[in-house]
């Protein structure tokens, strides 16, 4: 079950990751930005992929990024991106709320918890209120982090979840 998923998330990562990158540098229809600026939701929230260390100037100074929320499990993150430490010295704060990065199953592997979408949504009010930015991503920005931007935009401007 879990175990069995959160397993195979495991070994699917950087292949995935690889796949990620690829699509990231090839043109025409198959590109796909890793990061944009037109990736911004609000002028709260940013959504994309991991943040590589050479993305953190730009996240920082041309987005102001105060806060990152990370939905990776520790192991995504542990050799490409800052750590929190990191994070913390460059004046960002990170909130991470590990979700396994596979979709359905019996337990929902692959979606963030209701706790851990609160939790979200709140920290990026924290920062709105600051009128700073929060980056959130995921490996691809594509499922977790989608999912919790869409929670931060039902709770901020009354979206319905259909």
């Amino acid at each position: 079950g879990a175990l069995l998923e959160a397993g195979l998330a495991r070994v699917l990562f950087y292949p995935t990751l690889l796949y990620t990158v690829f699509r990231g540098k090839v043109p025409g229809r198959a590109h796909r930005e890793w990061y944009h600026r037109n990736h911004r939701i609000d002028p709260t929230v940013l959504l994309g992929a991991l943040p590589l260390r050479s993305m953190t100037r730009r996240l920082v100074q041309d987005e102001n990024v105060r806060g990152v929320i990370t939905m990776n499990e520790e192991y995504e993150t542990r050799f490409l991106c800052n750590s929190s430490k990191e994070w913390r010295n460059i004046g960002v704060e990170q909130l991470r709320l590990s979700t396994v990065d596979m979709t359905g199953g019996p337990n929902l592997a692959g979606f963030p918890t209701l706790a851990n979408l609160q939790k979200g949504v709140q920290f990026a009010l924290k920062y709105q209120e600051q009128g700073q930015s929060v980056y959130v991503h995921c490996k691809a920005g594509r499922s977790r982090s989608a999912t919790m931007v869409a929670a931060y935009l039902i709770q901020v401007y009354n979206w319905s979840p259909e």
